[in-house]
């Protein structure tokens, strides 16, 4: 017997190993199992299938071990890992790595242990440094070993080494996922009965102390099920000493246990789900077109209620006995959503995203393998769980880019990949939007997917006044020291205040000031590594990269020409924060951007705060776009439109529109009173209109003229060839030459080689082709199978070894 094995490298295909006779009982498709790779390396890998054809191209080495009694993964993850590998032509190491959390890859090298203790013995200079080594680690890998000793005395050291019987070899891999240990308290086995129960609560009627730990026990015991001995002190505000006391009487039983990381979820609450008409004709109208197709677009205006209409769809997959899948954009929404989801859903609901620990994520995996969780809400990485039954997947605000993985590879769309995912298991598909893609309104109109409008919002709540400003009447205001508010803005904020509402103030960019520039010559500060200005941030009052990372010193002298007039310009949200609060000082101000957002539970924090009116005026980026849902918010600010509308990019002006109207749509949500100031000197601009008119259908009738007219997607399908180098000239010729064998392939265009828009990341230059295909799927696999065939020949060219060579299917 043979099995395929994926392992966690970027391998263009699955490696074929022999199954051992006393093994062949207990392999399963989807166990991980123990391999070695080259002469050194252990690693763990997923069985992908089990076969009888022995490979000729290479000598067959055994499985080492299996690792689990009972597969991780299973045959639906496995179809559904292939598609992805196949379609975003990714290899199939590269999809487990991002699928599978970090504590169940385990990989391993050849470690040599010290076993010779204090024992001396004589042996060469060489060998004598290892062996301090050893002594001091207790343990080497071969490649520390091969360091110490170096290339040309590392085989004679280990051969001594070994002759010595100084080190013992240890190749085994080691689990990297460890069990959380608590003690735990428990009621002894004689209070289990009601009678004894309440004849111990008379007993320590006379010790209140005891008295309420036993009654913070039996609260705990019920909201729980399991209490932690942390947990019982914290709530009785007790001593160890106190619960000592207990279980020296027989009351308690205290045991070290392995307990969940990830919390049990309160209670539910059961909560009625009353819709509004509009409401309950668009739930009615989403069970008729699900019923004929398994996708469906829940187009809702921004404060409608979609939430209410996907909770509902979610009880009825439950009440089926299926599995439920909510995915949302960011993290920051899924903290948001999951105190509304807890009331109807209760412990069956699991939340998972990359804030949690290594350790959490495999608690949270094995939850939903075992169908503890049957509800999940999260960001894409949610897909990857190992889902037995599901029956519904909702794509909430389907349109976001947040969707699309960029780096590393695979670089999937989580709202494409969501829609293969249903199909494996037959189940429906809802994706949500107050402001859906070019793609999906294009496939509604194809007649692919089924289509459910929500125009009004929540009883019948008006939309927001949108008012476009002059950015002009900047100059009225800026010999008084004010360069970001319009008077108009300052004005709204003011009477907003006095009312006692919320402001959100929007810029799509962080920092202080995102680049300086000297007058004198016009020097701009540049990274060292990255082809990009230097961005000002004030809270370290550094310069930073945000591509690479790096930080340097405030320049105060430009090294051009000498002068001393370097002078900010354009601002980010630290600026607006600054200039705010001067303009309102009693004002309370926070700031939502990646910077003030770093800590694990910022988010949260923050959130609670605006929830609880801590907060009157927000600042920040994209992120308060997704879908935050406060009702004090009366005034929404988007303080530079022309920043939104000058990419270089075919989705600019869809995603334009989308930013503003969802940042819009915070304002007024309860009363209806809300009004929304849109910054901008391009008062001609189209997508202006549209926001002022939240007009959807004349962004779509605009732009997907244009994308027919240039044959852009829906109208072609597009794949992204990167080559990165730290010479560029070699990633300029690796680029050349893949071009030129594309042009000779008839029915496609092709773009480049050119500089991407950032033309050097880190000390790597980028350079793009784009290929636009048409929707013909053979096509697309001929340019497919050419494009993989012609890296490995580019690759195996002199020079070329080291040109990274990536593809990006659908690039957005």
């Amino acid at each position: 017997m043979y099995a395929d094995i994926i392992l966690p490298l970027n391998l263009p295909q699955v490696l074929t190993y022999g199954v051992p006779v006393d093994m062949q009982d207990g392999i399963r498709v989807g166990m991980r199992v123990e391999v070695a790779l080259g002469k050194n390396k252990q690693y763990s890998g997923i069985v992908e299938r089990l076969h009888d054809e022995k490979p000729e191209a290479y000598q067959v080495k055994p499985i080492k071990s299996l690792l689990d009694a009972a597969p991780i993964v299973n045959e639906q993850q496995l179809r559904f890992w292939r598609w992805i590998g196949h379609y975003y032509m990714a290899a199939p190491g590269e999809v487990m790595n991002a699928a599978l959390p970090a504590h169940l890859k385990l990989s391993g090298e050849t470690r040599l242990e010290w076993v010779a203790g204090d024992l001396y013995f004589d042996c060469s200079p060489e060998t004598e440094i290892a062996v301090n080594a050893l002594r001091l680690k207790k343990e080497l890998t071969i490649s520390e070993l091969k360091t110490i000793a170096g290339v040309r005395h590392f085989a004679a050291v280990l051969n001594e080494l070994l002759e010595a019987g100084a080190i013992q070899i240890n190749d085994a891999l080691e689990e990297a996922y460890k069990p959380r240990k608590e003690k735990v308290v428990s009621l002894a086995d004689a209070y289990h009965e009601e009678p004894a129960l309440m004849a111990l609560f008379d007993q320590l009627a006379k010790a209140p102390k005891q008295l309420e730990l036993l009654m913070a026990y039996i609260e705990l015991t019920t909201k729980y099920g399991i209490v932690r001995q942390a947990d019982l002190l914290g709530r009785a505000q007790a001593s160890q000493a106190q619960i000592k006391a207990l279980a020296d009487k027989g009351v308690f039983v205290i045991e070290e246990k392995d307990v969940d990381r990830v919390p049990p979820q309160a209670a539910k609450t059961e909560k009625e789900i009353i819709f509004t008409d509009a409401q309950q004709k668009a739930a009615t109208a989403l069970d008729a077109g699900l019923a004929e197709k398994n996708v469906a677009l829940l187009h809702g205006v921004t404060g409608s209620g979609k939430t209410l209409l996907y909770i509902k769809k979610i009880l009825e997959c439950l009440a089926a006995g299926k599995q439920a899948l909510l995915l949302l954009p960011e993290i920051g929404l899924t903290t948001h959503l999951v105190s509304r989801l807890l009331g109807y859903f209760g412990d069956a609901l699991g939340v998972y995203h990359s804030h949690f620990s290594n350790n959490e994520r495999v608690e949270i995996w094995e939850k939903v393998r075992k169908r503890q969780y049957k509800v999940v809400a999260g960001p894409r990485s949610a897909l990857w769980l190992p889902y037995s039954d599901l029956g519904l997947i909702i794509v909430d605000e389907e349109h976001d880019p947040s969707y699309k993985q960029r780096d590393p590879a695979p670089r999937f769309h989580a709202r494409d990949a969501a829609i293969y995912l249903g199909s494996l298991f037959d189940a429906k598909v809802v994706l949500g939007s107050a402001t859906p893609s070019v793609e999906t309104l294009y496939n509604v109109q194809q007649n692919k997917y089924a289509y459910v409008a929500l125009k009004d919002r929540y009883q019948g709540v008006r939309m927001p006044q949108i008012e476009v400003i002059n950015a002009r009447s900047l100059e009225k205001v800026r010999k008084n020291g004010i360069k970001l508010l319009t008077p108009e803005l300052q004005e709204a904020i003011e009477k907003a205040l006095s009312q006692h509402k919320q402001v959100i103030l929007f810029q799509n960019r962080r920092g202080y000031a995102p680049f300086q520039l000297c007058t004198v010559c016009g020097w701009v500060p540049q990274c060292k590594n990255c082809a990009v200005s230097l961005t000002y941030h004030k809270s370290t009052d550094k310069l930073h990269c945000h591509y690479c990372g790096l930080k340097s010193a405030v320049i105060q002298t430009c090294p051009s020409c000498g002068s001393h007039s370097l002078s900010s310009k354009s601002f980010g949200t630290e600026k607006i924060e600054e200039e705010v609060q001067t303009l309102f000082p009693k004002a309370r101000v926070a700031r939502m951007d990646v910077d003030s957002m770093r800590r694990k539970n910022s988010m949260t924090d923050l959130l609670r705060e605006i929830d609880r009116n801590r907060i009157d005026i927000l600042v920040g980026t994209q992120m308060v776009v997704k879908g935050l849902d406060f009702a004090s918010v009366a005034l929404v600010g988007i303080l530079s439109a022309d920043s939104l509308l000058s990419f270089p990019d075919f989705r600019v002006n869809e995603r334009a529109f989308q930013l503003m109207e969802q940042v819009s749509g915070r304002a007024g949500r309860t009363d209806g009173e809300g009004i929304v100031y849109i910054q901008a000197y391009n008062l001609q601009h189209p997508a202006l209109q549209w926001v002022k008119d939240h007009d959807v259908q004349a962004c779509y009738r605009h732009e997907v003229r244009y994308r027919e007219f240039f044959n852009y997607p829906p109208f072609s399908r597009i794949i992204k060839v990167i080559f990165r180098h730290a010479d560029e000239p070699k990633a300029v010729a690796a680029g050349m030459l893949m071009a030129q064998g594309l042009q000779a392939i008839d029915g496609i265009q092709v773009q480049g080689p050119g500089p991407a828009v950032i033309s050097r990341v880190r000390n790597q230059y980028i350079q793009e082709i784009w290929i636009k295909c048409p929707r013909d799927s053979k096509l697309i696999e001929s340019v497919k199978n050419y494009i993989r065939t012609q890296r490995l020949y580019i690759n195996a060219q002199r020079g070329s070894a080291n040109v990274q060579i990536l593809f990006d299917v659908d690039p957005s």
